[in-house]
């Protein structure tokens, strides 16, 4: 009894190691067949950020674009990277909150965004194939990008804000707050879908979101500066640092809390993507 025990065991342990073994080379043959392809492509949508001076998705929306490079290393795995212009806005004149429509603040800002990306589809996908012709996909990586927030002046001038340090950064009244940087890390994520055209061509459709670690995208963070203004304002930045009709003291809350709440960005768009040729021919499926 107990040798047909054992010998029912060690039949299941051959059929198991069988099966695995039939699944590696399965998965090995489908690679096989599989050249890695690169992708050229031109990008457009749109843009915008949440955070103090807007809390709504897909609010303020901004036009925006760029061109992108992908190697598919196989059906199911893809490097992207991207270069992006795209812009960001945010008033509380359009607010429904009265609080923030008395705040009475503004901002605009370019950003020029380069990324690195890791896309996985979530069927497999193969430009020219036509048993693998789209795909939805996610994908995550991290991204370099350079932004630069500005104000209008009741003069009607475009200011560039960081320099001014509107919440007292780099005031001797202020010495613990420091200027932000301008050029930052972020984190994009997101998804979307891939449709193979032809042999050489494909649309895909992206929506992701860019998780930045800085509260200055706006401009807005902490608390004001307020009175008595510190001895380094100027007058532009006592008008741009505070543009409610009373102003307020030193202290009194400016953005969402004391200790800000980061900022996100987001892009989407419709990239038109053509593969690249390379030397080989007659690829069998």
């Amino acid at each position: 009894m107990k040798n047909s025990n054992k010998k029912l065991s060690g039949n299941k342990t051959l059929i198991t190691l069988l099966l695995l073994l039939f699944t590696f080379i399965s998965i090995n043959e489908s690679n096989a067949q599989f050249k890695p392809t690169q992708e050229i492509g031109i990008i457009g949508g749109a843009s915008y950020y949440t955070g103090d001076l807007n809390s709504t998705h897909f609010s303020n929306l901004q036009v925006g674009g760029g061109l992108t490079f992908r190697k598919n290393f196989d059906r199911r795995f893809t490097f992207k990277s991207s270069a992006i212009y795209s812009s960001i806005k945010g008033d509380d004149r359009k607010s429904s909150d009265q609080t923030k429509i008395n705040r009475n603040l503004h901002f605009k800002s370019n950003i020029i965004e380069l990324s690195g990306q890791i896309e996985f589809n979530f069927l497999p996908f193969e430009t020219g194939n036509p048993l693998y012709t789209w795909t939805p996909f996610v994908f995550a990586g991290v991204s370099l990008y350079h932004y630069n927030p500005k104000a209008e002046s009741d003069a009607g001038e475009w200011v560039e804000l960081q320099p001014l340090g509107t919440e007292g950064q780099g005031t001797t009244a202020f010495p613990t707050r420091k200027k932000y940087s301008l050029t930052q890390i972020s984190i994009p994520f997101g998804g979307g879908m891939k449709i193979a055209v032809n042999e050489n061509f494909n649309i895909i459709f992206e929506y992701g979101l860019r998780k930045a670690f800085t509260d200055y995208l706006d401009d807005v963070s902490t608390t004001y500066a307020g009175l008595p203004f510190p001895t380094d304002f100027d007058p532009i930045t006592i008008e741009l640092s505070d543009r409610s009709d009373v102003l307020h003291t030193s202290g009194d809350q400016r953005g969402n809390s004391p200790l800000g709440d980061n900022d996100w960005y987001s892009f989407s768009g419709i990239t038109l993507s053509f593969t690249l040729q390379n030397n080989t021919k007659d690829c069998d499926y």
